[in-house]
């Protein structure tokens, strides 16, 4: 069974390692191959060749990462409910000549929420980013229960589009676009960061750090480094906090059950994910 990522600086990804561990555990011959857009010199427009040469290759599936959860969508067959209600796409099924998309992003998000910030208080949340990853943890926002989200993207339309989106899936307007970032951090409870500020090939804080406050919490959905900038101030002034781990955890069992039919044992994938990591 050969599955693959595509992505932009995904060299030091832990995806690779945590599927095929958990492919031998099963018995089975689990290849995983990293289509690097950096190495390979291109960018999204690359996608229909990558993912065609991906089925002539015999692969099962692929997993898709920044900046191409969103490009993506516009080669696929079929969507499923929750990754058209998104519009973004992380995991694609390729079978029978059909290329299905699902979205693993949000429900793993949820649920690491769930487990890293039980009793966090959701009515006013703010988040940043409104790309792919950023699309799937506002959804997923909505599904935890957080009664007003402001959504700040550098790009405001971007934010306005996504929050129009998902609006229109709810009887109540949760999601408001905002410009004026600093007005609305001095009154919510939480921070959601989604975007690849922080990460070892994005190095730095994606707000400035005078705007956190010790009462809020800040969930990150970065996980390499472990500690990124941002959870590094959020913690020195005493914010609860919640860093990407469990969240690429989860997506990646939920994906190689996609792929493979199995339910993965999802502490085993943790244990490969967790050594050496800095």
């Amino acid at each position: 069974m050969i599955v693959g990522l595509i992505g932009a600086g995904i060299q030091a990804s832990r995806t690779p390692a945590m599927h095929e561990v958990e492919g031998r555990a099963h018995g089975l011959d689990y290849r995983y191959r990293l289509f690097d857009l950096e190495v390979l010199g291109v960018g999204d427009e690359a996608l229909p060749e990558l993912i065609s040469q991906a089925e002539r290759d015999g692969f099962t599936g692929l997993n898709i990462t920044h900046p191409c959860k969103q490009a993506v969508i516009e080669y696929l067959t079929d969507l499923s409910d929750h990754a058209r209600a998104i519009g973004a796409v992380n995991t694609i099924l390729l079978r029978d000549g059909r290329r299905t998309g699902h979205n693993t992003d949000w429900s793993a998000f949820a649920e690491s929420f769930r487990r890293g910030l039980p009793d966090a208080p959701v009515q006013n949340v703010v988040q940043l980013g409104a790309g792919g990853a950023g699309a799937a943890t506002a959804y997923a926002a909505l599904k935890l229960g957080v009664e007003q989200l402001f959504m700040f993207d550098i790009e405001y339309e971007r934010a306005q589009q996504l929050a129009d989106r998902l609006n229109m899936r709810s009887e109540h307007k949760r999601i408001a676009a905002v410009s004026d970032l600093d007005s609305v951090m001095t009154s919510v409870e939480g921070l959601i960061h989604a975007t690849p500020t922080g990460m070892a090939s994005h190095p730095g804080l994606p707000l400035p750090a005078q705007l956190l406050r010790s009462e809020m919490w800040v969930a990150e959905i970065v996980y390499f480094p472990l500690e990124t900038e941002l959870l590094g101030v959020a913690k020195a002034i005493g914010c609860r906090t919640l860093d990407g781990s469990a969240m690429a955890v989860c997506q990646a069992a939920e994906a190689f059950r996609w792929f493979t039919g199995i339910v993965p044992d999802a502490g085993r994938m943790r244990r490969c994910f967790e050594p050496d990591l800095e």
